[in-house]
């Protein structure tokens, strides 16, 4: 019988083949009590399955293949932190001695308060760590149980093998990297998950969130998995076999095309060039910029240096990293975003008060702000990296003119800092200001004349404006980057901008969609950053407008409210 499953489309690709199920190993956790004179062993025990995780995931990376995308690395180092963090590493520890219960029960306790935490932040990404914390966790627990983890030799798939699991890791993803998969489809993750992210870099069609797939499908089933539309076809017929072999060539050849417009400028039939930039999180994405022929990046998410580790970064951990992606790129520009982190996710052990509503609460610069001496070592670090290459300073979440005082000081501090201790870095270091709030939106004049540039941030802009949290399945549906006021907004922050002569980029998902890619030209905007694999495709649409004939259709969408009508304009956009 054919069935179609609807998931989220994580990487783009169709692929058809048939299903080689990863069988997790069940992993359900009894409690049971351990005599007072058998606890220092129960702990032992614990500290030896550490121990064994520890060397499973140093061995992984170091069987890193030459060549492979930079997050293999840098999402195993990740697993090995939370490894290491004394959260998961000692605590349980602590809870087998107070409540005489085993390794596994204790284990399950902390990790479930872990989630609990994380299920409270508001930044999806950040949210969607909770899954790299659970997979540490089995991965443990295997250990504890004596349980074999995955290996490449547990797998043996055939040419046209697509992976079915209820989920990956990055250890998962390491180890099957090489066993000539032609796509990944699991029950969990999202559109930031690492799976998703390490599907991209190695340009796998991907979907994620499908809920019951792995239950559902059979080994050896054939299906048909469609990285575009977020779809999983079960069993399909020979009608629907046949149109998808026709789009699966089609796009294996638009790709191939796509490649070769690495090195081509990005400009528009009418001669106007654009500015394409890559978002990073992580020093190891430098490569992958590279590759996709960006001409820069347009969002460094510094907060990534912060995360799954029970202390801050100091100022020169972050100044090496700072320094590096400066030098790697050579002259180009590099845009550093100061933490985007809040009460939500605290970024040491001081306790902080709990917020009902994160997205509105203590979070991005408002954190920074209270927190200077933290905010300052930042400051200084991204000042010292300004001496090697072109950085600019880009500030998150700010709403006011008094934010942006204060903010404007604290730099003027680090700076004369800098200067008392002998070390150079760039005086006139622009310093710009992300537009993500609709009040920011709202009153640029107080943005223009005190900052060197904007970026407008269309994920948290477009949540805000809307009252959606697009991660809240209740209401996800009703989160539109096509709303009348969203647009808008977009429009009137890009246009403000221009007429005063400030850069303007866009580094939200809608950077990064093709189908906004001529409404945003035709705003004015000529500067996007995005994933670097979205960036060739976006290329290849500016290549193939013409600004000046997109003005009349724009007029129109920016006047028109009626949903049906405006879906349809755009689309004329973009015949």
């Amino acid at each position: 019988m054919s069935f179609v499953i609807h998931g989220i489309a994580v990487a783009s690709g169709i692929a058809i083949g048939r299903a080689h199920l990863f069988a997790q190993t069940s992993l359900d956790v009894t409690h049971y009590a351990v005599a007072e004179n058998k606890l220092d062993a129960e702990v032992e025990r614990f500290n030896a399955a550490i121990a064994t995780v520890r060397n499973e995931l140093q061995d992984l990376e170091g069987q890193i293949p030459a060549g492979s995308p930079p997050e293999f690395a840098a999402f195993l180092q990740l697993h090995l932190m939370i490894l290491n963090d004394v959260t998961l590493a000692s605590v349980p520890a602590q809870l087998i001695h107070q409540q005489g219960c085993n390794a596994e029960w204790a284990l399950k306790q902390q990790m479930d308060l872990l989630i609990e935490q994380f299920e409270e932040i508001e930044d999806s990404y950040l949210r969607e760590r909770k899954q790299d914390v659970m997979q540490v966790v089995e991965r443990v627990l295997k250990a504890l149980m004596g349980q074999p983890v995955a290996s490449a030799s547990s797998l043996k798939p055939s040419e046209d093998s697509i992976l079915v699991a209820h989920d990956l890791s990055p250890a998962d993803m390491m180890v099957f990297k090489n066993q000539s998969f032609h796509a990944f489809i699991t029950d969990m993750g999202g559109a930031t998950s690492h799976t998703a992210i390490l599907a991209r870099s190695l340009g796998i069609p991907s979907v994620v969130a499908l809920h019951h797939a792995w239950a559902m499908i059979r080994e050896d089933e054939p299906i048909i998995v469609d990285g575009m539309a977020g779809v999983v076809i079960v069993n399909p017929d020979k009608l629907v076999l046949s149109e998808y072999r026709l789009r699966q060539e089609q796009w294996n050849l638009e790709r191939q095309k796509l490649k070769r417009l690495r090195t081509t400028p990005a400009n528009t039939l009418d001669g106007t060039p654009i500015e394409l930039w890559a978002n990073i999180e992580l020093p190891d994405d430098v490569e992958a910029v590279k590759k996709s022929g960006a001409t820069g990046i347009g969002l460094f998410r510094s907060e990534f240096l912060f995360m799954n580790r029970s202390d801050t970064p100091g100022e020169e951990e972050q100044f090496n990293a700072y320094r590096r992606v400066a030098t790697a790129l050579r002259g180009q520009p590099i845009t550093i975003r100061t933490l985007d982190i809040g009460a939500d996710k605290p970024v040491d052990s001081t306790p902080t008060a709990h917020s009902l509503n994160p997205a509105l609460g203590l979070r991005a610069i408002r954190y920074c702000l209270t927190e200077p001496r933290l905010f300052n070592t930042q400051l200084r670090a991204i000042l010292r990296a300004s001496h090697f290459g072109h950085v600019q300073l880009l500030i998150p979440m700010l709403s006011s003119g008094t934010e942006i005082n204060q903010v404007l000081t604290l730099i003027e501090q680090a700076k004369a800092e800098l200067r008392s201790e002998g070390i150079p870095f760039n005086e006139s270091i622009p310093v710009g200001g992300m537009i993500e709030i609709p009040a920011s939106a709202l009153a640029l004049p107080v943005f223009i004349g005190k900052l060197d540039f904007l970026s407008i941030g269309t994920n948290d802009l477009i949540q805000y404006t809307l009252a959606i949290d697009r991660s809240d399945d209740a209401v996800a549906h009703l989160y539109n980057p096509a709303h009348p006021a969203v647009l808008y907004l977009v429009a009137h922050t890009i246009r403000t901008a221009q007429k005063a002569g400030i850069p303007v980029a866009v580094c939200g998902e809608m950077a990064g969609d093709v189908a906004f890619t001529r409404l945003l030209l035709g705003f004015g905007l000529r500067e996007f950053s995005m994933h670097p694999a979205h960036l060739p495709a976006i290329k290849q649409v500016i290549l193939k407008t013409s600004i000046p004939d997109l003005q009349t259709l724009v007029k129109k969408i920016l006047n028109t409210y009626d949903p049906e009508k405006l879906t349809a304009l755009i689309e004329r956009l973009n015949q």
